[in-house]
Order: structure tokens, then C-alpha cells, then sequence
């Protein structure tokens, strides 16, 4: 699909539709819309009068043109309440509409820029999130599908209209929001490929590919250099598997400096059972999906290395499976981590902190300014929050509020949880320094202070994205399978660190 802009006025532009917005509580249409009205004869008007068109958020209506227009058709896209508008809130009605469009078999749409002008949105940032909205919303994972639909028509062009003084802030939109949605599917990808295909090798070569494409420099460990360098946290949850264990390193240089900046860890187990501690067998086939901190930070790689900015960012991925075998690590073995501490194994489906402790010693080694880990860890952090938002912990609080921040520009809510120093208790072992669960309370916090042991008293955050990685409806721009979260809240904190 193709993005572009184009200086016209709307009501001039020859296409299969036309989106025009209406606010919440309008009495008649305005701007575009109000020229297309009237080139339509008032029929928004009359539709508004008659409470057809609420201007309600999402809110999508159709309207066949009749040849008053070059278009064939016209959308009126609700924005919800005028004063409430936010970036967010335009990149959810456009996914909703262009989803509509495309079951309407439209193949090319023209918009404007939406939302420019009002609450401090400048236009550069609403073509950003048109097109974000428009390329995540209309995502879809059809790669195993051999049939033939030859009813499906995809949409092969959208324009952003506007004046020729718009033009530079427009197309600047365009490109960041195309980079970065670009990046979040190439996530969603990776996320949706069934484990038979997304093997710990599998990740390496994509990552080797995108080292390729994008100028990034790859290191990909093989076990024995695990062995070699006491990897023994990954290389427990790995030995189950027949599949061997890869420790992805990508490195990004984005300035003279030798030190990185921001070390970004990223969860890859490419499909969890729970080991010996196996899980139940309903929607475990979901468990293909616990890679996605690993996709998520790989993805990133990618958008960053395209955007350039002056700043040295590392991701590290280690990626295994975690399957029941007559090799699998047991409940109740001992095993020790890359940093010399020890871990009691309580429960081998508490793997996604074992393999992290490997990762973060790694990363702390590097002595980089910033951690940030990003993992499908706890069904606990999805009890306590829902799939509505990722839980967001860490030990600086700057740092903290700078994640949450990029995640808020991003439309990916974090919140923020304790990390009180008494949930350190339980996580304490009687046999070795440290247990891989606590009791049955506080689950996403206890996992936490697993992590916080690891990282060398860096600023650190932890992003637990166990209930925001996958999506079962579509919502917004949200569709089902993958979401590509949090790769979007990555680029916007590095681009903020850099600035």
C-alpha cells in the first residue's frame, strides 16, 4: 500500500472514497466537510439534523457520491468530542473506517489531515497518525492461506490532501509514521508465524536480515559460547528443547561514542509448554506468541537504524523454547546465571525470567545509561491489568516517566507498579540466593525483583506485555493475532533519549 500527498482540495480528488470528520455535538459540518456538503447538496447537514451523524469516536457513515463529486463515495469519520481529541483517538477512526472501506471493496482513498490545528496537533503529526492508523489497521496474517478469495480487494493507495504550504510537514508525517508502522507489523509478523516455523534459528536469520537491510551489526551467540560465558539460566530452559538456544545481539551506532546508550532486552521463547510444569492445554497454541518482547525489540532495531538518531542503542534476544523432555530442567534444580548468583527452579513455566537474568547480566556488563526489558512474563501482570495496558516497572524514576511518556505518544499505555523493597522477601531461597517464584500474591511485582537482580543498579525498566501482546478482536487499530506492541513506545523513548 502506498502512502503519498497530493495538493488538492478534497472535494476535487478522483477516488473510490473520500473520508471527511464530523466532532461530537456538531450542529453542521465544517471545513472539508462542509465543502463537501456542500458540493453534495447539504446531505451531511440534513444527516446531522436528523441524528444520523453523531460525530460520535468511530462512528463511521457512508455516503454514495452520484456523481456530485470525483469520488465515488464519501465516509464521515467521527472524532469523538472536539476538545478531546488526541492523536490516538484520529489513529483508531482511521483504522476503523479504512477496515469499512476495504469491505466495501474501495482500492483508493483520499483524506485530509485530520485533527490538524486542534489541540496543539500540528499537521505533521496528524499525517503521522493517519498513516499509522491506516497501515495497522488494515494489517492482516494471511501468509498460510492457499486459497484463492477472489472477492478480497485490498487498499492499493491513500492520499493526504492538503495546501502546498502543508506539503513538508505532511510528507514528513508520512515517512515516520510509515517507518514506524512498517516496524510494529514486522513485529506482528514474527509474533503470528507458528513455533514450528519461528525457531530460535529462525529469529537469528530474520535478525541477520535486518542487520542486512539496515546497516546494524550482528552478533548471534551459538550454545557452546553460552557455555563458554556461564549462560546457565538460558541454557536450563533450553535444554528440553531439540531446537538449539540463539543469543541475538544487534547493535546501532548512532554516534562517535564507544559507550551504548539504551541496551534494549526483549523476551524470545518461541513457544512455552511450561516445561516439566506444563501449562493447561486450552489456547496453549497462544504460547507461540511468548517471543513477543524478543520481535518487539528486533522491530525497533529496524525503525531506528531507518530514522537515524544520534545514539547508540544494543538489543540482546535470547531465544530458546521451553518444552517437558527427559533433558528439561525440574522443579527443584539450581542453576547459575552469567553472574555467578544462583536460582532455585520452583516452577520451569517461570522461564521468561530465567533466560532474562542471562540477558540482563549481559546487558549490564555492557555498562550501558539506560535497560529497558520488555517480556510476555506474568499472567499475573494480565490479571491485574487486562489487555488494556502493559505494566511498567523499574528502579529510576526519570527513566520511568520517560517510557510511559513514549508509550502515551504511541497510543501503548503503560502503568506503572511498586516495586517496594518487602516483595524482595519472596523471592528469598533457603537453598540458593535467589527462588524463581514467590507466593501466590504480587506474581508481575516478585517477577520484577527477579529481574531487578540483574541489572547492576542501572536505570532500568521492565515492561511486562503479557496481556498487550496479542489482541482476539479487532479494535481500533489493533487487529487480531499480534500487536506489535510495545515497538512503537521503543523508537519514541530512543528518539526522545536522543534529543
Amino acid at each position: 500500500m502506498e502512502i503519498k500527498f497530493i495538493a488538492k482540495d478534497i472535494v476535487n480528488v478522483k477516488a473510490d472514497a473520500i473520508i471527511v470528520s464530523a466532532y461530537e455535538g456538531m450542529k453542521q459540518p465544517a471545513d472539508d466537510a462542509a465543502a463537501v456538503d456542500g458540493a453534495m447538496g447539504g446531505i451531511i447537514s440534513q444527516l446531522i439534523k436528523q441524528g444520523e451523524i453523531k460525530g460520535k469516536l468511530n462512528e463511521v457513515t457512508l455516503l454514495h457520491s452520484l456523481d456530485k463529486l470525483p469520488a465515488a463515495r464519501v465516509v464521515v469519520t467521527g472524532l469523538g468530542k472536539k476538545n478531546e481529541l488526541t492523536t490516538d483517538r484520529i489513529r483508531g477512526a482511521i483504522a476503523e473506517t479504512c477496515r469499512r472501506l476495504r469491505q466495501k471493496g474501495a482500492t483508493t482513498i483520499a483524506t485530509t489531515a485530520h485533527g490538524a490545528g486542534i489541540n496543539s496537533i500540528s499537521a505533521e503529526s496528524a499525517a503521522q497518525v493517519i498513516t499509522e492508523g491506516a497501515m495497522l489497521g488494515l494489517y492482516s496474517f494471511r501468509k498460510y492461506i492457499t486459497g484463492n478469495d477472489d472477492n478480497r480487494r485490498e487498499i492499493k493507495l491513500i492520499s493526504i490532501a492538503g495546501s502546498k504550504a502543508e506539503q513538508p510537514a505532511i510528507l514528513k508525517g508520512i515517512s515516520k509514521g510509515t517507518i514506524l508502522a512498517e516496524a510494529a507489523n514486522a513485529a506482528r509478523d514474527m509474533v503470528n508465524e507458528p513455533s514450528n516455523y519461528m525457531t530460535p534459528a529462525q529469529m537469528a536469520t530474520i535478525a541477520q536480515q535486518s542487520a542486512d537491510d539496515y546497516g546494524l551489526e550482528i552478533s548471534v551467540l551459538e550454545q557452546q559460547q553460552m557455555e563458554d560465558m556461564g549462560m546457565g539460566a538460558l541454557l536450563g530452559v533450553a535444554q528440553g528443547s531439540q531446537q538449539l538456544p540463539r543469543f541475538i545481539i544487534l547493535l546501532y551506532r548512532g554516534n562517535k561514542s564507544s559507550r551504548v546508550d539504551v541496551a534494549l532486552v526483549g523476551k524470545g521463547i518461541t513457544f512455552d509448554s511450561g516445561g516439566i510444569s506444563i501449562k493447561p492445554s486450552e489456547k496453549m497454541d497462544e504460547m507461540k506468541g511468548d517471543m513477543a518482547g524478543g520481535a518487539a525489540v528486533m522491530a525497533a532495531m529496524n525503525a531506528i537504524a531507518r530514522l537515524e538518531p544520534k545514539i547508540n542503542v544494543t538489543a540482546l534476544i535470547p531465544a530458546t523454547e521451553n518444552l517437558p523432555s527427559g533433558s528439561a530442567l525440574k522443579p527443584g534444580d539450581i542453576l547459575t546465571t552469567m553472574s555467578g548468583k544462583t536460582i532455585e527452579v520452583l516452577n520451569t513455566d517461570a522461564e521468561g525470567r530465567l533466560i532474562l537474568a542471562d540477558a540482563l547480566s549481559y546487558a549490564a556488563q555492557l555498562k550501558p545509561r539506560h535497560i529497558v526489558d520488555v517480556a510476555t512474563l506474568t499472567g499475573a501482570c494480565m490479571v491485574a491489568l487486562g489487555q488494556i495496558c502493559s505494566g511498567a516497572f523499574g528502579n529510576n524514576q526519570a527513566l520511568l516517566d520517560k517510557v510511559i511518556a513514549a508509550g502515551n505518544e504511541a497510543g501503548e499505555r503503560m502503568w506503572q507498579m511498586p516495586m517496594y523493597d518487602e516483595y524482595r522477601e519472596l523471592i528469598k531461597s533457603n537453598v540458593a540466593d535467589i527462588k524463581n517464584i514467590g507466593n501466590r500474591y504480587g506474581g508481575a511485582i516478585t517477577a520484577a525483583k527477579f529481574l531487578a537482580e540483574f541489572i547492576d543498579n542501572i536505570p532500568w525498566v521492565h515492561l511486562d506485555i503479557a496481556g498487550t501482546s496479542m489482541s482476539d478482536k479487532e479494535q481500533g487499530y489493533l487487529v487480531r493475532g499480534g500487536t506489535g506492541v510495545p515497538v512503537r513506545t521503543l523508537v519514541n523513548l530512543v528518539l526522545s533519549l536522543a534529543r
